[in-house]
């Protein structure tokens, strides 16, 4: 889930994270194979590749899987065709979502994704109704416990970040897309250890709703990551500051 501005929405997402995290290697291997296929297997002259790579690394993905995807995309293996699909539609309380997939069957996924829209209350919308509100970014936090916002405003700026910021906990390094794999490996160099790293499409203004709404929203764009074919839920879903997770 992206396009966040208020920091319990990053909490939420990197709570859903952990517990999928097997899920989450699933995705990454599919990335990484499309990457492959479609510029190379040299990361050095395949950008694509190499920030899926680096994501990888950044979930502490074995090598082994990382080079058996590699050698499944550049054809050294067998493996199935994928297509990369957007979906655009809207949650309860007008909010925006954005749905990226990455599908060996389009048929399944159209259905599977309108299906988690339309239970949790949301709509399908048109291509290109919602995606003008969005800005692609590179988003890398780290939790201010462990680094101060000046040691990682230093290091993040010299070496291309956008900038820096620092909220209830989280301190979140903002770069141009082109820049996330060089920016967050030289993070990485200078021994910051990040609590999420990914290239999103962040909403240029958000949507506030109380509490109950919000949770609507949040299942289903659960629902939706939980979906194979679904690589990330983007939306401008802004929680309340009072925001709890409801007990399961």
């Amino acid at each position: 889930m992206s396009g966040h501005s208020k920091w319990a929405t990053i909490k939420h997402k990197k709570g859903a994270a952990d517990a999928k995290r097997g899920q989450k290697f699933t995705k990454l291997i599919k990335e990484i194979s499309v990457a492959a296929k479609m510029g190379g297997a040299d990361p050095e002259s395949n950008a694509r590749l190499r920030t899926a790579i680096i994501k990888a690394r950044a979930e502490n993905m074995p090598k082994d899987n990382i080079d058996r995807a590699i050698k499944k995309g550049s054809g050294e293996m067998d493996s199935a065709t994928f297509y990369e699909l957007t979906y655009e539609g809207y949650a309860p309380g007008g909010v925006a979502l954005i749905i990226d997939t990455l599908t060996d069957n389009k048929n399944r996924t159209a259905s599977d994704v309108r299906a988690a829209l339309t239970k949790g209350g949301g709509t399908l919308g048109a291509t290109g109704c919602v995606s003008y509100m969005f800005q692609t970014k590179g988003i890398i936090t780290y939790d201010s416990e462990t680094y101060s916002e000046e040691e990682i405003f230093e290091v993040a700026l010299e070496n291309g970040a956008d900038d820096v910021v620092s909220e209830d906990g989280i301190i979140e390094v903002t770069t141009a897309p082109s820049d996330f794999a060089s920016v967050l490996e030289a993070m990485q160099a200078a021994g910051f250890e990040q609590m999420s790293a990914e290239v999103e499409k962040v909403a240029d203004q958000t949507v506030l709703l109380e509490t109950e709404k919000a949770r609507k929203v949040l299942k289903i764009i659960d629902r939706l990551e939980e979906l194979d074919d679904v690589q990330q839920v983007s939306s401008n879903l802004e929680l309340p500051d009072d925001f709890e997770e409801e007990d399961e």
